[in-house]
């Protein structure tokens, strides 16, 4: 499943709207991609969503789409 992250770039800031970022990350779970970005970033994470697949085929049409892999530890 592809999840779309919105987070904040640092907790150190209070967050603002125009701040607010995402980042594509795949994953079995909403809980394994929540653990995976918190555990590799200092983001601030406001809200996952699980992309549907007609939600998926939209963002693809976005220039800048990319799904961003994080180092696997245990590998």
């Amino acid at each position: 499943m592809i999840y779309k992250v919105f987070y904040q770039p640092t907790m150190k800031i209070n967050p603002r709207r125009e701040n607010t970022q995402s980042l594509y990350v795949e994953a079995d779970s909403e809980v394994i991609a929540r653990s995976t970005v918190e555990e590799q970033t200092t983001f601030n994470i406001e809200y996952l969503e699980e992309l549907s697949p007609k939600a998926l085929e939209y963002e693809q049409q976005n220039p800048s789409f990319k799904i961003t892999e994080f180092k696997n530890e245990k590998a």
